[in-house]
């Protein structure tokens, strides 16, 4: 018996280490070997407050994002926004191969810089258990359709085929020791995630204002 069981610990070892290897690689060699695809090239809104925005990208997807009340029927004042106020994103064109988040964010004076600081940070990627189906609001949302990454708490995008995505937005303190919303312009964005942090691609805003 004895010697079975030393016969069988390398084995459960090797099996150990052979499935550590294959997460660490589904995780590293995207990021490794992304190229970046270029600007969002969004589109100039109409509206001095929209609830919406779109951008053909130079990699030839045309992204369209939206801000919606948590009520049915409900209406979003994005110009007077204070914290605890709540609302629903959902985005669609975006591609699922590459995760992003979604989050309040500075807008930046160059559209080739990263947007922020964001209010509440970004996602942490550490791993949490979240049931499924839950609606969860926090400052920011982390879409992406990795398994691998979805055990860290991504959310998995609706419907990949079409980069179909929903996000569930909480305002957070509009001013902390990073970025001043009430001094600064910010914004709704989606941008790349960290596995794709220096593609201005899928950046798409819509302008927010603050009262509190």
């Amino acid at each position: 018996m004895t010697r079975t069981r030393r016969r069988r610990w390398p084995w459960v070892v090797a099996g150990v280490l052979a499935l550590l290897l294959t997460v660490v690689a589904i995780v590293v060699v995207p990021i490794l070997t992304h190229v970046d695809q270029g600007g969002s090239n969004q589109e100039e809104a109409a509206d001095a407050w929209p609830l919406e925005a779109s951008a053909a990208g130079d990699d030839g997807r045309d992204r369209h994002l939206e801000i919606h009340s948590v009520e049915p029927g409900g209406s979003v004042d994005t110009s007077a926004l204070a914290p605890g106020d709540r609302f629903v994103v959902s985005g669609t064109g975006y591609d699922p191969a590459r995760g992003i988040y979604v989050a309040i964010c500075a807008i930046p004076d160059d559209p080739a810089v990263k947007p922020g600081p964001c209010l509440g940070g970004v996602p942490a990627d550490e791993a949490v258990e979240v049931p499924e189906g839950t609606i969860q609001f926090a400052p920011s949302n982390w879409i992406n359709d990795d398994w691998a990454w979805r055990l860290f708490g991504a959310r998995s995008y609706d419907d990949p085929a079409s980069g179909t995505f929903t996000a569930y937005l909480e305002v957070p303190a509009t001013a902390d020791e990073k970025v001043d919303c009430r001094e600064v312009a910010c914004a709704l964005y989606t941008r790349n995630d960290h596995t794709a942090s220096s593609d201005r691609v899928q950046d798409v805003y819509i302008p927010l204002g603050f009262v509190g």
